[in-house]
């Protein structure tokens, strides 16, 4: 799929998968999903649920262009314990997105910040430098976040004054 990501979009021709996942260890769920990630799904989740008899399962969804179908079911077959996958057609609406620098006491930091119709309506600090931050300075992640949050805020009114 070729986009930019700056440009507010909806993509048609996606599909959601779900799959049933049941008599699986929920410790693979991780691995498979970072396998699905890896070929392309543009998103993954599971959602805890109780199926025939009681019995406690996983529901696997992924979002995916349908043209990277074969792909993904070769994952969820050869990976999990389903015996089938459901296929549902979707259209995302995607905000336009930017990736913005801002200046904190620990340096440069990332935030990804999502606009409707030219409007900020979403903004959030890239996590895994965050966590490398309160790792390194031994700070709460919390901390971490509500500073760069706040920097990120400053900084665009600065920009619209």
């Amino acid at each position: 799929m070729s986009f930019n990501h700056r440009e507010e979009h909806v993509d048609d021709g996606m599909l959601l998968i779900q799959a049933n996942l049941d008599d699986m260890n929920p410790e693979w769920v991780s691995y498979i999903m970072d396998k699905l990630f890896d070929i392309g799904a543009n998103d993954v989740y599971v959602v805890p649920i109780i199926m025939k008899k009681g019995r406690p399962g996983i529901m696997l969804n992924v979002l995916v262009e349908a043209a990277r179908l074969s792909s993904i079911e070769d994952v969820i077959f050869s990976e999990t314990t389903t015996l089938g996958i459901r296929y549902m057609h979707a259209s995302c609406h995607r905000l336009g997105r930017e990736f913005e620098q801002v200046d904190t006491k620990w340096g440069l930091l990332t935030v990804k910040a999502g606009y409707h119709q030219g409007k900020l309506v979403q903004y959030a600090p890239e996590f895994k430098e965050c966590e490398r931050i309160a790792k390194e300075y031994q700070v709460p992640l919390k901390l971490v976040y509500e500073e760069v949050r706040m920097q990120f805020m400053l900084q665009h009114k600065k920009a619209s004054s």
